[in-house]
C-alpha cells in the first residue's frame, strides 16, 4: 500500500528527529553510565575545575613557547607583555581556593536541595544548538549589565572588580582572577537560564564547557587564525582582542562576547586586530 504524500513527510520529519536524537545518545549513554558520580556533590566542582585548566593549558604553552618562538609572537595580542610563572602561581592557588571553599559549598547545597535527574533519551541536536545559543546570548546581556554597573559605581568597582583588573595584559588563567563576589555573580548566570530554559542536562553540560571556553579565549591575550571571533561574520562576535582592549582601557567593551549590547549602548571600541 502506496504512503499519500502528508504521510510520507510525517514519516521523513519523525525519521530526520529520530537521527537527529540519535546523534547525541551514544555521548548520553556514555554519561549516563557514570550516573552516581555525576549525581554526586562533587562532580560539579570536579567538571567546573577540570575543563577550566584543560582550556588555560594550551595557552599556558603558548606563553612559554612564545617567547623563544618569533613566529608565534605575531598572534600575541600585546606582544610586548608575557606572563611569568610568578604571576600564574597565584591564578591557580586562588582558583584552587575558590574552587574547594566557595564552589564546592554551594553546589553541595544545590545537590541536597534540588537533585539531578537524569533522562533516559538525549536531546535532539537542533534543541542543544538552539538552547546553547540561547543561554550564551542570555548570560551575554546579563553580564554585560553587572559589568557596566561595577565599572560606573565607583564602590562596586573598587570594592568587588578592581582584583579582575589587576592585570592589564591578559592571559588564560587571569579568567577567574576575580573577588568572591564576582565569581558568584557569574557562576549563578551561568546556572539559571539552563534551569530557566529546562535546558537537559546533557545541554546543560555543553553550555558551561562552551562557556568556560569562551572565557578562557576572551582572556588568553592571543588573536588565533581559528579564534571564534574570526569564525562568527559581521563582525557580531568580539572576542580576545574586543576584550583585551577593555583591560588596556578600562571604559569600554563591556560584553563578554557579543558586540551588539556595546555597539548600543556606545560603549563599543575597536579592537586591535581590526
Amino acid at each position: 500500500m502506496n504512503c499519500s504524500l502528508p504521510d510520507r513527510v510525517l514519516l521523513s520529519y519523525a525519521m530526520d528527529r529520530q537521527q537527529d536524537r540519535l546523534c547525541l545518545q551514544s555521548l548520553w549513554d556514555f554519561v549516563t553510565a557514570k550516573e552516581p558520580f555525576i549525581k554526586s556533590p562533587f562532580f560539579p566542582v570536579l567538571f567546573s575545575f577540570t575543563a577550566y585548566m584543560a582550556f588555560c593549558l594550551p595557552y599556558i604553552a603558548l606563553d612559554f613557547l612564545s617567547t623563544r618562538l618569533p613566529n608565534l609572537r605575531i598572534y600575541k595580542i600585546q606582544p610586548q607583555n608575557y606572563p611569568s610563572l610568578g604571576m600564574m602561581v597565584p591564578c591557580i592557588i586562588q582558583s584552587v581556593y575558590h574552587h574547594a571553599v566557595l564552589i564546592f559549598p554551594v553546589t553541595f547545597l544545590h545537590w541536597y536541595w534540588r537533585p539531578m535527574n537524569l533522562p533516559v533519551i538525549a536531546p535532539e541536536l537542533p534543541e542543544v544548538l538552539l538552547e546553547v545559543v540561547v543561554c550564551l546570548l542570555l548570560f551575554d546581556f546579563e553580564y554585560f549589565l553587572w559589568h557596566l554597573l561595577h565599572h560606573k559605581v565607583p564602590w562596586l568597582y573598587k570594592t568587588f572588580h578592581k582584583v579582575h583588573h589587576k592585570h592589564v595584559s591578559t592571559f588564560a588563567l587571569t579568567t577567574q582572577y576575580s573577588s568572591v563576589w564576582e565569581l558568584l555573580s557569574l557562576g549563578f548566570f551561568a546556572a539559571i537560564n539552563p534551569l530557566l530554559l529546562r535546558c537537559h542536562p546533557l545541554t546543560e553540560m555543553i553550555f558551561f564547557l562552551v562557556n568556560i571556553w569562551l572565557s578562557v579565549e576572551d582572556h588568553s591575550g592571543y588573536d588565533l587564525p581559528w579564534s571564534t571571533h574570526r569564525l562568527v561574520p559581521f563582525g557580531l562576535y568580539g572576542g580576545a582582542p574586543h576584550h583585551d582592549l577593555h583591560h588596556l582601557k578600562f571604559k569600554s567593551n563591556y560584553a563578554p562576547y557579543f558586540t551588539h549590547w556595546d555597539k548600543l549602548f556606545g560603549t563599543f571600541t575597536e579592537s586591535h586586530s581590526n
